[in-house]
C-alpha cells in the first residue's frame, strides 16, 4: 500500500501516519522529520531548509523531492509507504507522480482555531523526539519526557504566530492538491476531530470504501 497524508499543520497527520504504518507494515516516511533531523545535523540541506522552516514557509520543491526519492529507495519503503507532509504542491505531486504510484490519498480536515489549539500545546522531547501535547497527551510530569526525563520545548514552528502563518501557506500552496487527487479518483477525505482511536478507525473505513 502506498499511501499519502494531507491535512494542515495539527490535523493528526503523524500521529495517524504512525498507527497506519502499524496497521498496514509499511514505513511512515516524514518529510518533516528527515528536515529536522538535517537542521540538527548541521548538515547542507539543513542548512537550507532551516530559514524557510523556522518562518513557516514550505522548503523548496527540488530540496524536498531529492530528499523524498533517496528514502523511497531504501530497502524497507519496497512493498509500500505513507508519505507524511509531502507532497504539498502540485509541482511534487507531479514530481512524485514520476518516482512511484500512489494508491491512494488521505485528506485529514479540521476548523483553523482547532489547529491552532493543537500546534500550540505541542511540546517536544529534544533529545528523542518524542512528541506530547498539553491537552490531548500531557506527560506524566509537566515538562518533562516520560521516557528520558529531559525538558521538552516548544519548537519554533509550534510558536503561534508561526502556526497562523503554517496553515495560510497550507491553504495557498497545498489545499490545491486536495482537487488534484480528487480530480484522479484517489481522495478519501477524514474528518480529523474526537478521539486519535476514532479518527483512525474513520480513516481505515475510508481506505475500503
Amino acid at each position: 500500500m502506498r499511501l499519502i497524508l494531507l491535512g494542515p499543520p495539527g490535523a493528526g497527520k503523524g500521529t495517524q501516519a504512525e498507527k497506519l504504518s502499524a496497521y498496514l507494515g509499511v514505513p511512515r516516511v516524514s518529510t518533516g522529520d528527515i528536515l529536522r533531523h538535517n537542521v540538527a545535523e548541521n548538515t547542507d540541506l539543513g542548512k537550507k531548509a532551516k530559514s524557510f522552516m523556522d518562518s513557516g514557509k514550505l522548503v523548496p520543491d527540488d530540496l524536498v523531492i531529492a530528499m523524498t526519492e533517496r528514502r523511497l529507495k531504501e530497502p524497507d519503503a519496497k512493498k509500500g509507504f505513507i508519505l507524511d507532509g509531502f507532497p504539498r504542491t502540485i509541482a511534487q505531486a507531479e514530481a512524485l507522480s514520476k518516482l512511484t504510484k500512489i494508491d491512494s490519498v488521505v485528506s485529514l480536515f479540521l476548523e483553523p482555531e482547532e489547529l491552532i489549539k493543537r500546534n500550540t500545546g505541542r511540546r517536544v522531547c529534544p533529545k528523542d523526539d518524542t512528541v506530547y501535547h498539553i491537552f490531548m497527551n500531557p506527560p506524566k510530569r509537566p515538562g518533562l519526557c516520560d521516557k528520558c526525563g529531559t525538558s521538552l520545548i516548544i519548537r519554533a514552528d509550534d510558536k503561534e504566530e508561526v502556526v497562523r502563518k503554517r496553515i495560510e501557506t497550507y491553504e495557498k500552496q497545498t489545499a490545491p492538491l486536495i482537487k488534484y487527487y480528487r480530480d484522479r479518483g484517489m481522495l478519501r477525505e477524514v474528518y480529523a476531530s474526537g478521539l486519535i482511536e476514532e479518527i483512525f478507525q474513520r480513516t481505515i473505513e475510508a481506505l475500503k470504501a
